[in-house]
C-alpha cells in the first residue's frame, strides 16, 4: 500500500519574545535552508542546484514544513536518477517512506510540464532539424517505461509532426503494429513521412530480429503509397539507437 505522507512537522509554533527552543531552532534553520535553496535557483545557472537539490526544491510545495534533503536522496538511491524519479509511476513514488500522493503528483507535473514543453518546441520545427530535441523528448518519456511501447510520429511534407501515435504495447511484431495500418494512418492524416519509435525495457536499445523485420516491411509499404519511413529510434536507459544509423533502413 502507498505510504502515507510524513508532514515533517517542527513542533508548535514560536512564542513572541521567548528565547528559541531546539523545535524553534530547527525550523529557523529549514526556512533558512529554504530560502538560500531559492535564492542559488533563481541567480544561478543551470548547474546551480545538485539533482537532490533539484527534488528538494520540488518536494516544497507539497511538504511545506520540515527537511525534504533526505526524502530527495532516497528517491535517488531507489529510482538512480532524477529522470528516473520524475519518470516512475505514482504508485513505485509512494512506497518510498515519506512521500505520499500530493509529492508524486508534484513531481509527475513537473515530468509533465517538461514533455510538454519539449513537444511544442518540436512541433513548431521540423522533426529533423530539431533531432536531439526529438531524442530527449522521446527519452524522457519513454526510457524507464516498464512495458514495450510503440509510437509513431507522423510529419507533413516539411517533416514538421502532425500526429504523436501511441500504436501498441507489447512486444514489436505483426501482432501489436501492422504495417498496413501504419501507413493507412499515415493516408487519414494527410502525412508525407514517419518515425517508428519503442523502447526496450531491459534497457539495451540494440534492435532485435523482429525489430528489424518490422522497419523493413513498413518502409516496403511506405514506399509503395509515397510515404517515406524516416527512421525507426529504439530508447533504452542505456541511451539510443536508430536504425537508419545502422544502415538497416
Amino acid at each position: 500500500m502507498p505510504q502515507s505522507e510524513d508532514r515533517f512537522d517542527f513542533g508548535p509554533a514560536e512564542d513572541k519574545g521567548a528565547a528559541p527552543t531546539g523545535s524553534d531552532s530547527g525550523k529557523a534553520a529549514g526556512l533558512g535552508h529554504r530560502e538560500r535553496l531559492r535564492q542559488r535557483l533563481l541567480k544561478g545557472g543551470a548547474e546551480a542546484l545538485a539533482d537532490y537539490e533539484v527534488l528538494e526544491y520540488l518536494l516544497f510545495a507539497a511538504i511545506p514544513r520540515g527537511d525534504t534533503k533526505p526524502l530527495a536522496k532516497a528517491l535517488l538511491k531507489h529510482f538512480g536518477s532524477l529522470s528516473a524519479v520524475l519518470n516512475a509511476d505514482p504508485r513505485a513514488l509512494q512506497q518510498i517512506k515519506g512521500l505520499g500522493e500530493s509529492s508524486a503528483a508534484a513531481l509527475k507535473a513537473v515530468a509533465l510540464a517538461s514533455r510538454r514543453m519539449t513537444r511544442s518546441a518540436m512541433s513548431s520545427k521540423p522533426i529533423l532539424g530539431s533531432w536531439q530535441a526529438l531524442i530527449d523528448y522521446l527519452t524522457a518519456d519513454m526510457a524507464h517505461l516498464t512495458v514495450e511501447r510503440v509510437r509513431v510520429l507522423y510529419l507533413d511534407a516539411k517533416n514538421r509532426l502532425i500526429d504523436d501515435h501511441h500504436a501498441s504495447e507489447g512486444s514489436i511484431d505483426e501482432a501489436a503494429i501492422h504495417p498496413r495500418e501504419v501507413i493507412r494512418k499515415a493516408m487519414d492524416v494527410g502525412a508525407s513521412a514517419l518515425i517508428l519509435v519503442h523502447n526496450h525495457p531491459s534497457g539495451s536499445p540494440e534492435p532485435s530480429r523482429a525489430d528489424i523485420q518490422i522497419t523493413q516491411k513498413i518502409a516496403e509499404a511506405g514506399r509503395l503509397l509515397g510515404v517515406t519511413l524516416h527512421d525507426h529510434v529504439i530508447i533504452g536507459r542505456e541511451g539510443h539507437v536508430s536504425l537508419r544509423a545502422k544502415g538497416l533502413i
